[in-house]
C-alpha cells in the first residue's frame, strides 16, 4: 500500500493542538512507543460525559472527579481546570419516536411513560433545561479525588471538560445506591468519553429488563444517532431507529424494548453516530436481579478480555457478537490465580456473522476470583468480536447483578475514583501465558484527608490476582486507585468491583479500567504521518 507523505514544517505546533484532544493506543493493547522522530505528549483537552442517575426517590449518587499526580508532567499548561456542567434533558410529550425515522415492520413506538422516554426532539418535545447551572465536583488540583452528591429524583447528566494539567488522566466516576424498587442496587459507571460508535453486548429487550441507552451530546451543535439491535438470528425484526437527533449540550433516553417488537434475552445494541460525538451508556434494571450500568465493550478484536469476575459469583453469562462479514471461532479460558483453565462444556465459541451468541457460564469462578481469556480457536476464524458478562451475586430473592465489558489493556496508565475504606477488591489480570505483569498501584490522598500509598504487584502470565488494593495512610473519605504497568511487563487487564450490603442484598458493581489515552504522539517536521497509524 502506497503511503501518503506530507510535510509537516511549520505545521506540527498546530496538529499537536488537535491531536492533544485524544490519545492513540495501539489496537491489539501492546505498549506503544512513538515512532521515530515523534514526540509523546499529554493531551490538552479531556471530555467525559455522565448520564442521568436515576429517576428513583430513593436512590442518592456520589460523582468523584480525580486527576493522578504528575499525569502532565511536561505538558505547557502551567494550570488547569476540569468541571462537570448539568445538561439539558428531552422531555417526550407523546409523539412517540421524535425525529428517529425507523425501518422494518414494526411500529417501535411502545407504551405509557416509556414511550415518552424514548424519542428524540422534534415539535412533540420539550428540551428540558437544567434547574442548576453551577458546575459539579469542580477539580483544583491533581492528586486528591473530589465529590459532591445528590439525592434528586431529577438529577440531570453532566457534562464535563478538562485542560491543561488536569487533562491527563482525569476519570470521573458516578455511583448511586438505590434502596428499594425496580432498579433497586447499586449502580456504578466510569463517565465515557464522547465518539462515534458503541458496542453493547449483553443487552436485553425481554419484559423481564427495563434497558435504557443514555445518549449524551457535548457538542454545540445536534448530533445525529442511529442505534441497531442484534440477535441470535441477526438483526432484530421490528425497527432500527435512525437519525435520532441529541440536541447540543443535551441528553436522550431511549428503552430499547421500543424499538423491536421482538423480545430478546442476549441481544447487541449497535450506537453509530452520523454527526458530531456523543457519549452512550445503558442502565439495565432485571425485576428480579436490581440494576446497573452496562459500559460500552471495547472495540471488536480477534482476542477479549474480561476482567474482575468476583469470587462468590453466583451464576455468569458471556454474550458476543460478530460485527463483521466473518463467522468467529472462539477458545474461551478462566484466568484464575493459579493460570488458565478451560470451562467444563464452554471450551469453545461460535459466533456467526451480524449475531449473538450467549452461553451460561454459571458459578465457574468456584471461590476463586478470575478473568474470562477469549482468543481465536485452533484453526478457527480470526473475525473481530465483542462481548461483556452478566455476572450475579446472592441467591433467592437476594441476587444482585452487575456488568463486565470486554476492556482494552492498561498501556500506560488507568485510574478508578470511590473506593472506600471497605468493599473494594482490585483485580488484574496478565492473560499472555509466560508474560508476566508488573504494576504499580498508587492510592491517591482522601477526599478528606489522608497520604498517598503506592505498592508494586507481580501477575504470573495467564492468571488474575485479585487484592485488597493499598489505602491512603490516615484515609478520609474515598479515594482513587492508578494503575501503571512498569518497564518490561506484560500485557495487563484490570476491574475494581465496589461492594456496598444493601439488607440481605449484596449489592456491588464491577468498573474495568481501559487505559486512559492520557498521552498523544506527535510527529516531528517532515515525518511520514502514516508512521503514526502503523
Amino acid at each position: 500500500m502506497k503511503r501518503t507523505m506530507m510535510s509537516l514544517i511549520g505545521a506540527a505546533a498546530g496538529l499537536a493542538a488537535v491531536a492533544g484532544v485524544a490519545a492513540v493506543a495501539a489496537p491489539d493493547g501492546a505498549a506503544e512507543a512513538a515512532p521515530q522522530g515523534g514526540t509523546r505528549l499529554p493531551v490538552q483537552r479531556s471530555a467525559l460525559l455522565c448520564p442521568v442517575p436515576t429517576s428513583s426517590e430513593v436512590g442518592d449518587t456520589t460523582y468523584t472527579s480525580f486527576v493522578p499526580r504528575g499525569a502532565a508532567a511536561g505538558a505547557d499548561a502551567k494550570k488547569g481546570t476540569a468541571k462537570l456542567l448539568p445538561a439539558g434533558t428531552v422531555k417526550d410529550s407523546g409523539a412517540g419516536d421524535g425525529t428517529s425515522k425507523q425501518r422494518g415492520k414494526g411500529k417501535g413506538k411502545g407504551k405509557g411513560k416509556d414511550a415518552g422516554r424514548s424519542g428524540g426532539a422534534d415539535s412533540g418535545s420539550a428540551i428540558v433545561p437544567p434547574r442548576d447551572t453551577k458546575p459539579v465536583a469542580p477539580l483544583r488540583q491533581a492528586g486528591r479525588p473530589v465529590t459532591a452528591t445528590t439525592d434528586a429524583a431529577d438529577a440531570p447528566a453532566l457534562v464535563g471538560d478538562a485542560d491543561g494539567t488536569l487533562a491527563p488522566g482525569w476519570t470521573v466516576q458516578q455511583t448511586t445506591s438505590v434502596a428499594a424498587g425496580n432498579g433497586r442496587g447499586l449502580l456504578g459507571l466510569s463517565c465515557t468519553a464522547p465518539d462515534t460508535t458503541f458496542w453493547f453486548p449483553g443487552v436485553s429487550t425481554d419484559k423481564a429488563r427495563q434497558d435504557h441507552v443514555h445518549l449524551t451530546n457535548p457538542g454545540p451543535t445536534d448530533a445525529e444517532v442511529d442505534l441497531e439491535l442484534r440477535g441470535k438470528d441477526g438483526e432484530l425484526s421490528g425497527t432500527t431507529a435512525e437519525g435520532i437527533t441529541v440536541p447540543a449540550h443535551t441528553t436522550v433516553t431511549r428503552l430499547l424494548s421500543t424499538l423491536t417488537g421482538t423480545p430478546a434475552t442476549n441481544a447487541a445494541l449497535h450506537v453509530v453516530v452520523r454527526q458530531g460525538r456523543v457519549g452512550a451508556a445503558v442502565q439495565a434494571s432485571d425485576a428480579k436481579l436490581g440494576s446497573d450500568w452496562l459500559p460500552p465493550a471495547a472495540d471488536p478484536a480477534a482476542a477479549l478480555v474480561l476482567p474482575g469476575i468476583p469470587k462468590d459469583a453466583t451464576s455468569v453469562r458471556l454474550v458476543a457478537v460478530a460485527p463483521g462479514a466473518a463467522d468467529a471461532d472462539l477458545k474461551v479460558q478462566l484466568a484464575t490465580p493459579t493460570g488458565l483453565i478451560t470451562p467444563a462444556g464452554a471450551e469453545t465459541l461460535h459466533v456467526k456473522s451480524g449475531m449473538t451468541t450467549a452461553v451460561d457460564l454459571k458459578d465457574l469462578t468456584k471461590g476463586e476470583a478470575g478473568s474470562l481469556v477469549l482468543t481465536p480457536a485452533d484453526g478457527g476464524s480470526k473475525a473481530p468480536v465483542t462481548a461483556a458478562l452478566r455476572v450475579t451475586r446472592g441467591k433467592g430473592a437476594n441476587q444482585e447483578m452487575a456488568f463486565i465489558p470486554a476492556t482494552r489493556p492498561v498501556d500506560k496508565r488507568a485510574t478508578v475514583a470511590d473506593n472506600r475504606a471497605k468493599g473494594s477488591t482490585l483485580s488484574l489480570v496478565a492473560p499472555v501465558p509466560g508474560k508476566d505483569a508488573k504494576v504499580k498501584v498508587t492510592a491517591s490522598a482522601g477526599s478528606e484527608g489522608g497520604t498517598p500509598v503506592s505498592k508494586t504487584y507481580t501477575v504470573k502470565g495467564g492468571s488474575t490476582l485479585a487484592v485488597d488494593p493499598p489505602r491512603p495512610s490516615g484515609l478520609k473519605g474515598s479515594y482513587a486507585l492508578t494503575v501503571e504497568p512498569q518497564p518490561g511487563s506484560g500485557p495487563v487487564h484490570a476491574a475494581r468491583t465496589l461492594v456496598q450490603p444493601m439488607g440481605g442484598i449484596p449489592a456491588f458493581t464491577v468498573q474495568t479500567l481501559p487505559d486512559d489515552r492520557g498521552t498523544v504522539v506527535v510527529p516531528t517536521a517532515g515525518q511520514d504521518l502514516s508512521l503514526l497509524n502503523d
